[in-house]
């Protein structure tokens, strides 16, 4: 009899391991200050003090990467200064009056943590560290990152220089809408042409850990401790991770990512096509568009109570008003708690095709002048 007991026992054990059961508990973490967000929302799945001003070392860089990517220089020569080779920390080694593309110190940037690298950019793109540092904080007024104050593009500690957890995930997610930036922080190596060598990737969560892992940036000073920034994806969803003096960031991460997707799934809770609304106390119905399809991350729980209400406007004359596109909108609602909403369309135009004749009309004017 007992022989069977430690059987079953054995056998419960084996198929909990080949058919782990979501709702694990949430994550423990290293690290004094973390969040885990669903990118293409933003929804925060795990935060621990996110929102607390801390120092961030050199995962500023993300900062310092997207706005020269953004300035449209990306194959402009910066000329390197005095002040650049002379910047403490790591470096990518440049000499004084070296001149490299802007691209190319972007990569030694993100791949190298490369100060020196931090302070060319922001002398030619801003055109000194002050007013680059001008152009920082206003992409994060902008961005909402409402904890945060940049003193400079690399993250060397200064009293006036934090973000927040939450706040470097909010930049991380809008810098990954970046095709040129996701290459970068993507790359495992590059190689400049001014190089006899490579340059590789230090954030070994891409490089050696994290088989998922899509890219990401690294920090350390001895004052601030390890940062670390990540982005993850695996069956359709994307995950941004972030941790704030963390001593074991690598494991922090690793365990955050796999927590959540085995926990959440991407659910399609509306889909772009036609919908029909009864009217409330009316014997009339509204015919709708919903223009988008929208995805977001549930646990098997959280499925089983969403609930959404649609609004119509309230004067349906309003419909055949010839300006007038949104007659309403759905919200959608978890645990009575609002998530996301998306407007609904009176119809789904399609572009308008020029006809034969508008055609022939158009080209009898190019060719005539008229």
């Amino acid at each position: 009899m007992k022989i069977k007991y430690v059987m079953l026992i054995v056998l419960l054990l084996i198929v909990q391991l080949i058919y782990p059961t979501k709702g694990q508990a949430a994550p423990g973490v290293s690290a004094n200050n973390a969040v885990l967000i669903e990118k293409s929302t933003g929804r925060v799945l795990f935060e621990k003090n996110a929102h607390n001003q801390q120092s961030i070392a050199s995962i500023t860089k993300i900062m310092t990467a997207i706005i020269a990517i953004e300035s449209g220089k990306m194959d402009e020569k910066a000329t390197v200064s005095r002040n650049a080779i002379y910047t403490e920390g790591s470096s990518i080694y440049l000499e004084q009056g070296e001149k490299m593309t802007i691209r190319d110190l972007v990569y030694g940037l993100m791949l190298r943590s490369g100060n020196d690298a931090a302070v060319a950019i922001a002398e030619h793109v801003g055109g000194s560290v002050e007013g680059f540092a001008f152009l920082m904080n206003e992409k994060a007024n902008w961005l909402g990152m409402n904890n945060t104050h940049f003193d400079n593009p690399h993250g060397l500690d200064s009293d006036s220089h934090y973000s927040s957890a939450y706040d470097m995930a909010m930049l991380m997610r809008y810098a990954m809408e970046n095709a040129e930036f996701r290459e970068i922080t993507a790359a495992k190596s590059y190689k400049s042409e001014d190089r006899t060598y490579s340059w590789q990737n230090k954030n070994k969560l891409l490089t050696q850990f994290y088989e998922y892992c899509i890219g990401g940036k690294t920090g350390y000073t001895k004052a601030t401790g390890r940062t670390l920034v990540s982005a993850a994806s695996k069956d359709g969803m994307e995950l941004i991770a972030v941790t704030l003096d963390a001593p074991s960031d690598w494991k922090d991460h690793m365990g955050m990512f796999d927590w959540a997707f085995d926990n959440y799934d991407m659910e399609s809770i509306v889909e772009e096509g036609p919908v029909k609304f009864n009217l409330i106390n009316l014997d009339e119905s509204a015919a709708g568009y919903v223009r988008e399809t929208l995805n977001y991350p549930l646990t098997d729980e959280e499925k089983k109570n969403l609930t959404w209400k649609n609004y119509i406007l309230n004067n349906l004359n309003d419909l055949e008003k010839p300006d007038s596109t949104i007659i309403g909108k759905t919200v959608f609602y978890l645990e009575n708690e609002k998530i996301l909403e998306t407007p609904i369309h009176k119809d789904n135009p399609e572009p308008e095709r020029p006809n034969f004749i508008s055609n022939l009309v158009s080209f009898y004017q190019k060719v005539t002048g008229m």
